[in-house]
C-alpha cells in the first residue's frame, strides 16, 4: 500500500496568524540589553577600555543578528514554507559571513581587543539563547512566549466564579 498524501499541503502552504518569532526575538533583545551592563563590565575588568567597546560592538552584532533571523522567518513564512526553510537555511551562511565579516573589518583597528570581542559573541549568543529556553513555551496552545501565570491564574480563578455547572452545586443525597 502506498502512504497517502495530505491533500492540499505542499511546501507552496503559507502560515498566516500572529508570529511568535518576533515576540521571541524581542523579548531575546530586551534580555540582551539587560545582560549588556554586566559583559561590558566584566571585560572592562578584565582588558580595559578595548574590552568594553569591543563588548559592546558584539552586543549589538548578536541582538541585530537575532533580530535578522526573527524578520526572515516571519516575512517568509507568510510566502511559503519552502522559502522559508531556505531563507532559514542560507540565511544561517549569510549572517554568519555578516559576523565574520563585522569581525573581519574591525579585527586590528585601536579600539578592539578580540579576546573581548571573540568571548562575546560566543557567550552572548549561548547565553540568550539558552536563557531564552525557559520563557518559550513548547505547546500548540501558546506559541511563542510561556503566558504570563500571574495573568493566568486571575484569568482561571475569574472564568470558576462566573461559570457555575451543575457539578459545583451542591447536590442532597436522597435516601
Amino acid at each position: 500500500m502506498m502512504p497517502q498524501t495530505t491533500p492540499g499541503f505542499s511546501m507552496t502552504t503559507r502560515i498566516e496568524g500572529p508570529a511568535p518569532e518576533l515576540d521571541i526575538s524581542r523579548d531575546m533583545i530586551r534580555r540582551g540589553l539587560i545582560a549588556a551592563p554586566v559583559l561590558l563590565a566584566i571585560c572592562g575588568a578584565i582588558w580595559g577600555l578595548r574590552g568594553v567597546s569591543s563588548s559592546a560592538y558584539a552586543i549589538v552584532l548578536v541582538l541585530v543578528n537575532f533580530a535578522i533571523a526573527a524578520g526572515l522567518i516571519a516575512v517568509t513564512v507568510r510566502i511559503s514554507l519552502a522559502l522559508m526553510m531556505g531563507a532559514m537555511m542560507f540565511g544561517y551562511l549569510l549572517r554568519l559571513g555578516i559576523l565574520f565579516l563585522a569581525f573581519f573589518l574591525v579585527k586590528d583597528f585601536g579600539w578592539v581587543s578580540r579576546p573581548a570581542l571573540g568571548s562575546t559573541l560566543i557567550v552572548t549568543h549561548l547565553g540568550l539563547l539558552l536563557w531564552e529556553l525557559k520563557y518559550v513555551a513548547a505547546s500548540l496552545a501558546f506559541p511563542g512566549l510561556k503566558p504570563n501565570t500571574a495573568k493566568m491564574n486571575t484569568a482561571k480563578s475569574n472564568n470558576a466564579k462566573t461559570n457555575t455547572s451543575t457539578t459545583d452545586r451542591p447536590t442532597t443525597e436522597r435516601n
